[in-house]
């Protein structure tokens, strides 16, 4: 697809490759006798479903095992040198120098102690591919390249003071510091929203076309990698599907799982009729941090039964005011309401019988789980703190939230790195879900999981508000998830309420124009959908 020369010699070739993975005392396949070939210069993207064995795959390419893991069989051949059967000290000296890994969650990427440019000029230090000035000045022009603001003050920034797409496009910088032969993108756009996207997507594409760096992109969304690979396969159960270069895989896919891959959501939500007991009540609120006036005048309601997405790019707003609604912080003005009774400020002064009526769902699930904590523990503590589950009780509940995710109880005694991310956002939702809330916010939900698995999650809920009459909070950059949920739409931009009104009123021309950026933003299936918004948003000097 993505022609931008002709291909150099292979550089990765896997032949037989076979991953195992522990599941209580035992060993079963993940990857099953793969083949893979990758020439330098080339990308290579790898697409299927959650728990298809790509991100296993992915690591496997750079000789590694995620804990619980081992590589049992099979030749992993970089160059002239066999990953699988080197020694760690081997691969030590290839991680980080020629071999690189850029993953789905930057935030839990990045040590919050130490600054960017410290953490991206480690790798060329440790390896002795430069000195101190050199790596600083070689960072600084990956920030450049990268489109970061400020480049050359940039890297003094900790983590958390810049923005989650920034910080996305930080960690590709880190990862191509040492200018590697290979890199591995694992979903590196998937929790972004729609306008950020476009600005990491192109910002990548741009670097490893410059820099003729080979790549493995790893996505369950094939219209992005339509935009960066040269051919793709598909990986179902940790077998190859099919494999084709990415124009010939887009207009003629073999294989019915193949299509149903990127075959339109078609998942529709009828809105409900009548506007139903109002839930939530947000009037004229707004917040800070510290100085600065992140919420401007935002009022909205939740009825009870209903649910309102609230759609926005990153840094409109929408998390600040579920953090608001849930007292995570406290509002600098205006009131909110639950259930007619008026919210305390602060998450302390809420009773904790409140605390069970409103719930949250997380988008990072990396962040928001315990990694010393089995699942077992996960959603049982919140059982026993709220619903007084003991014993055969507390495990029976436990079991019931597993199969109503679709997961069976070999989850119970693993630990959150040993699950896939559609497998740990799922056991997020359950764990909200276990105590049987009023209200639930979702905060980007469904962003890291596949199409398949994001659309069995929204019809969990639709089938959950139906049975239970629980309202959701959707805060969302997907409009696809919007037109499938939602009975209402708020859209927020800087800050502010700019549109909103019922789902179907708010979709239909003439749109307001922020509504029309984030509309023109959704990834379409095709090959130069990429470069052509950019091409047209320069022209309209509309940012991307």
């Amino acid at each position: 697809m993505n022609a931008r020369h002709t291909l150099g010699e292979p550089l990765l070739e896997v032949r037989g490759l076979r991953v195992q993975g522990m599941s209580g005392d035992c060993w079963h396949e993940i990857v099953k006798g793969l083949d893979l070939t990758l020439h330098r210069g080339e990308v290579l993207g790898l697409i299927g479903e959650s728990g298809a064995g790509k991100s296993t795959v992915g690591l496997a390419a750079l000789g590694y095992a995620r804990p619980g893991c081992r590589i049992a069989g099979g030749s992993i051949r970089f160059e002239d040198v066999d990953l699988a059967s080197l020694d760690e000290a081997g691969k030590r000296r290839l991680w980080g120098s020629r071999l690189a890994y850029v993953a789905q969650s930057a935030a839990a990427s990045f040590n919050p102690a130490h600054r960017l440019i410290d953490q991206c000029v480690e790798a060329p230090l440790i390896h002795r591919l430069m000195g101190a000035d050199e790596a600083a000045r070689s960072a600084i022009e990956l920030f450049g390249r990268l489109e970061l603001p400020d480049a050359q003050r940039f890297g003094d920034r900790y983590p958390h003071q810049v923005s989650g797409g920034q910080l996305q496009r930080a960690m590709t910088a880190m990862a191509m510091a040492s200018r590697p032969d290979l890199i591995v993108f694992d979903e590196p756009t998937t929790a972004l929203d729609v306008i950020t996207q476009i600005e990491v997507l192109a910002a990548i594409k741009n670097v490893v076309r410059e820099l003729g760096t080979a790549a493995i992109y790893i996505s369950h969304d094939l219209a992005l990698v339509a935009q960066m690979a040269d051919r793709i396969m598909v990986l179902r159960h940790g077998a190859l599907v099919e494999e084709a270069p990415t124009a010939t895989m887009l207009a003629d896919p073999r294989e019915a799982y193949t299509k149903s891959l990127w075959a339109v959501r078609t998942l529709r939500k009828q809105p409900e009729q009548g506007g139903g007991h109002v839930l939530l009540n947000v009037r004229g609120l707004e917040a800070r941090y510290g100085r600065f006036k992140v919420l401007h005048d935002v009022s909205l309601q939740v009825p009870r039964g209903r649910t309102v997405a609230v759609v926005g790019e990153s840094g409109s707003g929408k998390s600040t005011l579920a953090r608001v609604i849930t007292g995570l912080l406290p509002p600098a003005a205006g009131t909110i309401t639950f259930d007619g009774q008026s919210l305390p400020a602060k998450l302390a002064e809420r009773p904790k019988a409140l605390l069970r009526r409103i719930q949250m769902i997380y988008q990072m699930p990396d962040t928001a789980l315990n990694p010393r904590r089995r699942i077992r523990d996960i959603l049982g503590r919140p059982l026993a703190q709220h619903m007084g589950l003991r014993g055969d009780a507390l495990q029976q509940r436990t079991r019931e939230l597993l199969r109503m995710i679709e997961l069976d109880d070999s989850f119970l005694e693993r630990f959150p790195d040993e699950l896939s991310g559609g497998q740990k956002q799922r056991i997020c939702i359950a764990r909200a879900l276990a105590i049987e809330p009023e209200l639930i916010i979702c905060d980007e939900v469904t962003s890291a999981l596949d199409q398949l698995v994001a659309e069995g999650i929204l019809k969990l809920l639709l089938r959950l508000q139906k049975k239970l009459g629980v309202s959701y909070l959707y805060i969302t950059h997907d409009l696809d998830t919007v037109r499938a949920i939602a009975d209402s739409i708020v859209v927020m931009h800087e800050g502010r309420i700019v549109q909103h009104g019922p789902k179907d009123e708010v979709l239909r021309p003439p749109h307001h124009p922020y509504t029309q950026l984030l509309i023109s933003s959704v990834p379409q299936m095709r090959t130069d959908w990429l470069d052509e918004v950019l091409a047209r948003r320069s022209a309209s000097e509309v940012p991307a």
